[in-house]
């Protein structure tokens, strides 16, 4: 556990050296959300039954910005090599990796969302429980973005490659989300899509160290 953690505070130290990385995801977020109401008009009505849409999909596109840089500075540099070898489990490695990109990338995410919903005129009702689906599918987002990024990894063309591969996964993760964000807004009860999205962060947290650590392995064969 002390390996752990020593290797999550690496990982956040790197992230936090890196702060340019996360910031230019949120700027993205925020700048791609705010241009709807450009392209749409200033309606307050169809502003608020998109604004759920809206910024789920600018979310998941700013998250999926840093996905191919998860593992890819360790990989040119050569710390991926020592990492592999290290007396910590890879699987343990990914799984810091993950939490530390959800911490330097997802939270500034969730924490901008309510800005976005007030902006977008999301009825506020509705803004807990996008901050609360924010909250448990953005550490999703991560824990994909892991698998994604591991078998990208060294290949050409990696950024287009790492789309292809992680939209389809990520699809039912925007679905929910906004399910659970829209029946916030209608003031149903929006549990059972929250519970959908927990059973995708508990599937995804359970077999992303796993599967991304026999990529990585391959990868560096």
């Amino acid at each position: 556990m002390k390996r752990f953690l020593l290797l999550l505070r690496r990982e956040l130290k790197l992230g936090l050296r890196h702060a340019n990385d996360s910031l230019s995801a949120v700027f993205f977020f925020l700048l791609a959300a705010l241009l709807f109401p450009f392209g749409v008009g200033p309606e307050a009505a169809l502003l608020a039954r998109i604004a759920a849409g809206v910024i789920w999909v600018t979310a998941l596109l700013a998250a999926m910005l840093s996905f191919e840089r998860l593992f890819q500075t360790d990989y040119d540099d050569g710390s991926l090599d020592l990492l592999a070898v290290a007396p910590v489990p890879l699987e343990a490695v990914v799984l810091a990796k993950s939490i530390a990109h959800w911490l330097t990338t997802g939270f500034p995410l969730l924490v901008a969302s309510p800005v976005l919903a007030l902006l977008l005129q999301l009825p506020p009702q509705a803004i807990g429980t996008l901050m609360l689906a924010m909250l448990i599918g953005t550490p999703t987002l991560s824990c994909l973005g892991a698998i994604g990024a591991a078998l990208v990894l060294g290949a050409r063309r990696g950024g287009v490659l790492l789309s292809l591969l992680l939209l389809p996964l990520l699809v039912p993760v925007l679905i929910f989300g906004v399910a659970a964000v829209e029946a916030g807004a209608a003031g149903l009860d929006a549990t059972p899509r929250l519970a959908a999205l927990g059973g995708f962060l508990v599937l995804a947290g359970g077999f992303s160290p796993w599967v991304s650590a026999v990529a990585l392995r391959q990868a560096l064969e």
